[in-house]
């Protein structure tokens, strides 16, 4: 009875605060849409409002949300005004009539977008910026007139006198008509070029043929062709399937243009292959020469890759591979054999690392230069190098290096940078940090390149066990790191932590590694409780004290499907608990209540190293290779040499080497191809730049590309002005978040071509100022509502199916 007439009394209190609610808003003058009373209710806490301002202010933020996206409505028809999502947010905030009608909202847009272009350093940084932000009118690009009225407004944001305004939208708009005048010339030349390369090797391999065309080719018997092909003297241009007999051979293929050149050295052959087999073998190289697959292939030579490291070849080298599980002290044992030599080089897979390393040497007074594919820090006198493994200098002989990380050679892109490293690193000693599964491929790079190899085992300094239970989420505490393997998900545990009162540090891959130390740190000295990441943590940040590794779920997607983790992920993520209160205590992994079975983590634990199943070591072409190879099939098309060297360069079935992943490098080359003024070892090398595929990467090098062959100096991407930290959208996160990774490929690009790429010290100020801020806003601890979980969520895993369950 006692429960009905509190419902009673609730409900009438509701009801009256209803009541007052609609009367307030009629003396205010204020409609109030069917939608909004129960929003605003809560706005107001639930009870009646205090007053009109008090009604006015909750309306306001009720229809914030619905302005917003009746703005993103508006600025599609206003056309030409570059809008940001940032803008949109600033907008909103800016509007202080409830009542708002579309004229006034798009006049705060279109104030909140003059307010962010005069943020920029130069007009010209501005303009660039606005252009990136217009619609588009057709893919790529927006009308002339609307760039026009960009320059009008980016003059009126820097308050230009009328005349200098008017010269400086003249200058925007033949700018801009040149600049896509030659890019669309460079993409036709791609076009075409592409076309041509594609049919130059459809030709080629149409032209092929079996082995059973050989004997007549040369003018000899079949015996005689068995007998030279394996000898090696009748070059394979390649090998394919075939099936007969319900059973699947791999045959040989033979170039008839090549066969036609070696006729002439059959008498030597037949006189010689007794006797002396390595001048017949000379014989066949020479005669075979002219484009061919086995011309292109010898000239490459990465069948024969680790004589490509003269220097390491002619050092009385030695490999010691220190391998153990995380957490077993590896890296240390690197850093204390490099700080007593007497010159080195450390080399890691990331930029955050290097800095660890150099800041560790620089501790024990070992002065210690800098050197990743961004940044340089040059120590005069100094004779040890951090490094990034792409930086592996070949030619200076040194005492020792350190490679870490060795099981990155199992990495389809990356892998090759290890092995170029492992095989050509000129030092008496080569250190090899890495996991224990990296052991069978070492043993195959030092059988290659005839060094002698030790092996040195670590074991884990503290134990590692599986939790027997799943983790509630109310559970999670102070020294646990909960591991997400989206962005998204990342912020919604993020959220629903900091709404139930615990401080959180975040770290994702999106991050740069000043940010990604800083979280670390904040993490480290207890400002942050807990730390929520994705397996970006996997690899050497120093996260310090951590309690439990407690996955979100135990499968992710991986970019083309979800799948359950493997056991070295489990092993390389899970391990880095173990650590806290500075002791090497007891580190627990487990799964969060929904995500997954916490047997499977135990089997991960216990599993023994498994061996990746190809071990022949991954390689791929330097500028030197690509070089002879293109002049070797006459083309200066660097597609055209990519694919051959992708189809004809490193046979499938090479005993010793497998050919790396040239995915991104090629369709960069496709791209840039057609900035005919460029050479085409400056074409390689924006090939190799670092780039965000899903940020239009590969298109905005590409206009890079065109501006630098016009003779314009490439600016550094802006992001212009950002809202305060504590108000920042996930919109305006992100687009922080995507103009620093932009400016890490253009400080790469810069350290190629210093005179195109000019304004370095602008570049990396904007990087100080966009991790300055976006530290800020992971630090801040703005009031979250509980995260809204879509039904067509990816990848939310466990915390999706928690927060549905409520």
């Amino acid at each position: 009875m006692l429960d009905r007439e509190e419902t009673d009394v609730a409900a009438d209190r509701a009801q009256d605060a209803l009541q007052t609610l609609r009367e307030t808003a009629r003396a205010a003058g204020l409609e109030l849409g069917p939608q909004e009373v129960h929003p605003l209710l809560r706005a107001l806490g639930g009870g009646p409002p205090g007053s009109e301002e008090a009604l006015r202010r909750a309306l306001l933020d009720v229809r914030r949300r619905a302005w917003r996206e009746r703005l993103a409505v508006l600025k599609a028809r206003a056309g030409a005004l570059p809008v940001s999502p940032a803008d949109l947010d600033l907008a909103v905030t800016a509007v202080s009539n409830p009542a708002a009608d579309d004229g006034e909202l798009l006049a705060a847009l279109r104030e909140a977008v003059l307010a962010r272009l005069g943020g920029y350093d130069t007009p010209a940084a501005a303009l660039a910026a606005a252009l990136d932000d217009l619609p588009r009118a057709t893919p790529g690009e927006a009308n002339l007139d609307a760039v026009g009225h960009c320059a009008a407004l980016v003059a009126e944001a820097f308050a230009l006198p009328a005349p200098d305004a008017a010269a400086f939208a003249r200058r925007a708009v033949e700018t801009e008509r040149r600049r896509r005048s030659e890019r669309r010339e460079a993409a036709r030349a791609a076009r075409e070029t592409r076309a041509k390369e594609e049919r130059r090797l459809k030709a080629w391999e149409a032209s092929l043929v079996g082995g059973e065309a050989v004997p007549s080719l040369l003018g000899c018997t079949r015996e005689e062709a068995e007998r030279w092909i394996r000898a090696g003297l009748v070059p394979v241009a390649r090998r394919v399937e075939v099936r007969r007999g319900g059973r699947t051979t791999r045959e040989a293929e033979f170039d008839p243009e090549v066969l036609g050149r070696l006729r002439g050295a059959v008498p030597d052959w037949r006189r010689s292959t007794g006797e002396r087999p390595a001048e017949a073998r000379r014989t066949a190289r020479d005669e075979g020469r002219g484009g061919s697959n086995a011309a292109v292939a010898r000239v490459a030579g990465l069948d024969r890759y680790a004589a490509h490291f003269a220097t390491a070849r002619a050092l009385d080298r030695r490999l010691v591979a220190c391998l153990g599980p995380t957490n077993s002290g590896k890296t240390y044992f690197g850093l204390s054999q490099l700080a007593q030599a007497e010159s080195g080089i450390i080399l890691g897979p990331l930029r955050l690392l290097a800095h660890e390393y150099r800041e560790a040497l620089e501790a024990q007074g070992i002065a210690t230069a800098l050197s990743t594919g961004e940044e340089r820090i040059v120590v005069p006198g100094s004779r040890h190098t951090a490094a990034t493994v792409e930086m592996c200098p070949f030619r200076t002989p040194l005492d020792i290096a350190v490679i870490d990380e060795a099981q990155m050679l199992a990495d389809p892109e990356r892998g090759p940078a290890w092995t170029a490293a492992i095989m050509g690193v000129p030092a008496r000693t080569v250190i090899i940090l890495g996991a224990p599964d990296a052991a069978p491929m070492l043993r195959r790079i030092a059988s290659l390149c005839g060094d002698p190899l030790e092996e040195v085992r670590l074991e884990r300094m503290g134990p590692l066990v599986a939790a027997r239970d799943p983790v509630p989420f109310g559970e999670i505490g102070r020294g646990d790191a909960v591991i997400a393997f989206s962005r998204r998900e990342v912020f919604e545990l993020r959220a629903e932590l900091l709404r139930r009162g615990r401080t959180v540090a975040v770290v994702y891959g999106a991050l740069g590694p000043t940010v990604r130390r800083a979280e670390a740190r904040r993490f480290r000295e207890g400002e942050a409780e807990v730390l929520v990441a994705t397996d970006a943590i996997g690899m050497g940040l120093n996260i310090g004290p951590l309690r439990r590794v407690i996955f979100s779920s135990l499968r992710k997607f991986d970019g083309e499907q979800e799948r359950p983790l493997t056991v070295q992920e489990i092993k390389q993520i899970g391990g880095r608990a173990g650590r806290f209160s500075g002791e090497h205590a007891e580190g627990i992994v487990a799964v969060l209540a929904g995500g997954g079975d916490p047997a499977e983590i135990a089997h991960a634990l216990a599993a023994p190293p498994a061996a990746p199943r190809d071990l022949r070591p991954p390689v791929a072409p330097d500028a030197d290779i690509v070089a002879a190879v293109a002049a070797e099939i006459g083309t200066d098309s660097l597609f055209g040499t990519l694919r051959r060297i992708e189809r004809s360069v490193l046979r499938r079935d090479d005993p010793n080497y497998r050919l790396g992943d040239l995915s991104t490098q090629i369709a960069i080359a496709e791209a840039v191809d057609g900035v005919r003024e460029l050479s085409l070892l400056d074409r390689w090398t924006y090939a190799m730049c670092p780039v965000d595929e899903r940020d239009e990467g590969i298109s905005r090098l590409t206009d890079w590309a065109v501006e630098h062959a016009m003779g314009l100096a490439v600016a550094p991407p802006r992001a212009g002005r950002l809202p305060p930290p504590d108000r920042a959208s996930q919109d305006a996160l992100q687009l922080a978040e995507r103009v620093h990774r932009r400016l890490v490929a253009w400080r790469w690009m810069a350290m190629r071509f210093p005179e195109v790429y000019r304004n370095m010290d602008g570049a990396m100020a904007e990087s100080r100022r966009l991790n300055e801020w976006i530290e800020a806003v992971l630090a801040a601890r703005p009031s979250v509502p509980k995260p809204r979980v879509r039904s067509d969520a990816r990848g939310s895993g466990a915390f999706a199916r928690y927060l549905v369950r409520g």
